[in-house]
């Protein structure tokens, strides 16, 4: 029996503060970060009535410990959600809460939910990457991939390698406008709204509060110029021009647009299309260039019609990648403009929703703009995207 598609809209998103692996969040649990988003998105949103979730997705990339379990299940029980709403765990490495939302949203619009809670959470402190991780032996001895493939840092060489172009220098001054953009946003207080504080604890400090990213810094060309190569003599890749290793969690609400309408809800942005695309393991970083280039052929759209992008910085060089191919300039201030990964972090599973969160500030700020995109490169050789409308544009009054 056919049924129409309904449109599927993002009401909110809200994030912790990201910390360095291992350091403010050291014991703090990993579900805690996660419960702590989804809890803020019911508080900051009271015409949700709890029981009318229809679903719970939270993505982590190594689910084991305080992130296994069927972390969205355990979560939503532990955020006080009726013990009605159904939760799942989600896996898709560094574009796990990016998969949350494209999950639920593909059950909104075809009428299995009304309204989903999405996310993401990585305690790499707690669970460093690749912990655990059993590689069947065929992949190598079978040359399925190339060894490099399995080290993120490796392919971000592999990457530089066949684009000479993109020189460490060039990587450098984009590493170092993040953190510029990043500081100046804070100074705006234009990251603080996303932001939910956490309470931390240090057997010898005492008790905390988590109120702002831990990652960005201060510095300057030649300091970058200064660090060293870690995943190869004489490389570009470096700790200055690479997201770090991070904890931290983000969580979204979405919902379909006649159910938001209902509730009352604010709606930010209406998704448009989303597409998935694999290449190369080696070289990683070049996915979200074909996912995009799919999502668009979906939609009838051109890049020349996206007025906002939100790139996630793994690797600058991944970005860098990404804007040559669609002939965007380093310093185009329609991307990341508050800057990205490079300066707050990049929880691996979390970092999704931390992008559509930021798009969809940027749209409110911006109703001249109707088409905005978040993408990222992904592990194992994928690249995801998801395109979004601006349901504050002002053409459509």
């Amino acid at each position: 029996m056919p049924r129409p598609v309904r449109d599927v809209v993002f009401v909110d998103g809200v994030r912790t503060p990201f910390g360095k692996a291992g350091s403010m969040y050291a014991h703090t649990r990993a579900d805690d970060l996660v419960i702590r988003c989804l809890r803020e998105l019911l508080r900051r949103n009271p015409q949700l009535p709890p029981e009318r979730v229809d679903e719970v997705a939270v993505a982590a990339t190594t689910q084991t410990g305080d992130q296994g379990l069927t972390i969205g299940r355990t979560a939503a029980l532990l955020a006080g959600l009726p013990h009605t709403v159904p939760g799942f765990a989600i896996d898709r490495m560094c574009a796990g809460a990016m998969t949350a939302v494209t999950t639920v949203a593909g059950g909104i619009a075809m009428g299995a939910y009304d309204l989903a809670l999405a996310g993401g959470v990585e305690h790499m402190g707690r669970h460093p990457m690749g912990e655990g991780v059993d590689p069947n032996p065929r992949i190598l001895a079978e040359k399925l991939v190339d060894p490099s493939a399995l080290v993120m840092g490796s392919t971000a060489e592999n990457l530089h390698d066949r684009l000479p172009h993109v020189t460490r220098e060039r990587a450098d001054a984009f590493a170092l406008a993040s953190q510029e953009k990043t500081a100046k946003a804070y100074a705006d207080g234009k990251l603080q709204p996303d932001l939910v504080t956490v309470a931390t604890r240090d057997p010898e400090a005492g008790w905390g509060l988590a109120t702002v990213d831990e990652a960005p810094r201060e510095t300057s060309m030649e300091a970058l110029a200064g660090l060293k190569t870690p995943f190869r003599p004489h490389g570009r890749v470096t700790a200055g021009n690479a997201a770090g290793l991070n904890d931290g969690a983000t969580a979204c609400l979405v919902a379909a647009e006649e159910a938001a309408t209902e509730l009352g809800l604010p709606t930010a942005m209406r998704m448009v299309s989303y597409a998935f695309a694999g290449v190369e393991p080696e070289v990683m970083g070049v996915g979200p260039i074909p996912s995009t280039e799919k999502a668009l052929r979906a939609t009838g759209l051109s890049i020349d019609d996206i007025g906002l992008f939100e790139l996630n910085e793994a690797f600058a060089v991944q970005v860098l990648a990404f804007l040559d191919h669609f002939g965007i300039a380093d310093d185009d201030p329609r991307v990341n403009p508050v800057g990205g990964a490079i300066a707050v972090g990049h929880p691996l599973a979390a970092s999704g929703v931390r992008l559509m969160t930021q798009l969809a500030r940027h749209f409110a700020e911006r109703p001249h703009v109707r088409y905005g995109l978040t993408a990222m490169c992904i592990g194992i050789g994928m690249g995801g995207t998801v395109i979004w409308e601006n349901t504050s544009w002002e053409g459509a009054r």
